[in-house]
């Protein structure tokens, strides 16, 4: 079975680029094609066989694919996939346009559809970015559920998002979990790089872009004057830093090394959004600290309520105050905290997903001989 991966843009590290990294280890000689590659900025993909498209060579693309929003579907429509017997696209965008002949499967590992057209566009048109999606919305949206019908069949990363799937595609869709290294996150960790980390800091990490909430966190800590540490990077970075009390600390990049021990030695870790998924989550409940999360979304899924973190229900300042502080004032068992995690390890991955390919293969191949 000659496969191929799909991915919408190479260019950051997150969430989707590790699980990017886990397909890789299960089909070393997959491809990778995607609408811009930026080595500077995704050293991660060095591994890969990268295949960029036209949008390579244009002006500022591959740091601001949002200048090409009408471009990005066709530069996805005009891969060349015929050699390939398996295309597997992990999209939460674009790269599920690409065209395939009959023959050729098509899977779908969707992270979410479509965010900045469907269940996060309010939050867009609102943003700096939407005076220029706004004139292109309908265009974009009807171009997105044409591309939608074009995988032979999904999966979700979570009931969230498999409840847009249903929702925006009119799909019905199995989920499965994104891939936790679960001991990795629970090992011993030495030589730790970081200066200047505070003392029962809590924690957070993730993007530092608008729709994460940050802003959220970072007033929140201002007002209990206690420590936060923050491990990211974006657009966001120099709107929070201003905001930022002397109780708050920035972490640009860390190595994975340093990520671990910020886990392992944070109170709490701090999910103000509502996420997809929320690898994070699961990370930290693996190193054995507690999550509060608002109680939406992807940590509705990962996180038990009073045992392995605090649900919280409104994304205000008062309710992330009062949580920390009930957080605070009990002990958590890290043992529970860490059977947790478990549930999400590598491992269980690995077996659904290959499982899934091969199930989705086989009817295929049964779809065709019926047909010719």
């Amino acid at each position: 079975m000659k496969l191929a991966l799909i991915y919408d843009r190479v260019n950051k590290f997150g969430g989707a680029e590790r699980i990017l990294l886990a397909l890789h280890r299960l089909w070393p000689d997959a491809p990778l094609f995607t609408a811009v590659y930026d080595q500077t900025k995704a050293p991660w993909a060095k591994k890969f066989d990268v295949r960029p498209s036209f949008l390579q060579n244009f002006p500022g693309a591959k740091s601001n694919h949002e200048l090409y929003p009408w471009l990005t579907p066709l530069a996805f429509e005009n891969f060349d996939l015929n050699g390939f017997d398996v295309v597997l696209s992990v999209t939460s965008a674009e790269a599920k346009a690409v065209i395939t002949k009959p023959q050729t499967l098509h899977l779908c590992y969707c992270l979410t559809p479509t965010r900045y057209l469907w269940s996060h566009s309010k939050h867009y048109l609102e943003s700096s970015l939407g005076w220029g999606l706004k004139p292109m919305l309908n265009y974009l949206k009807r171009f997105d559920l044409v591309a939608a019908n074009r995988p032979d069949a999904y999966a979700a990363i979570s009931q969230t998002v498999a409840k847009r799937i249903k929702r925006y595609y009119r799909r019905t869709v199995p989920v499965i979990y994104p891939p936790i290294d679960t001991a990795k996150f629970a090992r011993q960790v030495k030589n730790v790089s970081l200066n200047n980390v505070p003392v029962n800091y809590h924690l957070l990490v993730g993007r530092l872009v608008s729709y994460k909430s940050l802003d959220l966190a970072i007033k929140a800590f201002n007002r209990l004057k206690l420590p936060l540490v923050i491990v990211g990077h974006g657009r966001e970075q120099a709107k929070l830093i201003q905001m930022s009390g002397p109780t708050i600390t920035f972490f640009n990049k860390v190595s994975e090394n340093d990520l671990i021990y910020l886990y392992q030695n944070a109170r709490a870790l701090i999910m103000p959004q509502e996420e997809d998924f929320g690898l994070a989550a699961v990370e930290a409940q693996a190193a054995g600290t507690p999550i509060l999360a608002l109680n939406r979304g992807g940590a509705i899924e990962t996180v038990v309520n009073g045992k392995t973190g605090i649900l919280f229900d409104r994304p205000a300042v008062d309710s992330l105050t009062a949580t920390v502080k009930k957080s605070n004032s009990r002990a958590w068992d890290r043992k529970v905290i860490k059977a947790q995690a478990k549930k999400f390890d590598v491992k269980n991955f690995n077996q659904a997903f290959t499982q899934w390919v091969e199930e989705e293969w086989l009817k295929h191949q049964q779809n065709l001989k019926q047909k010719y």
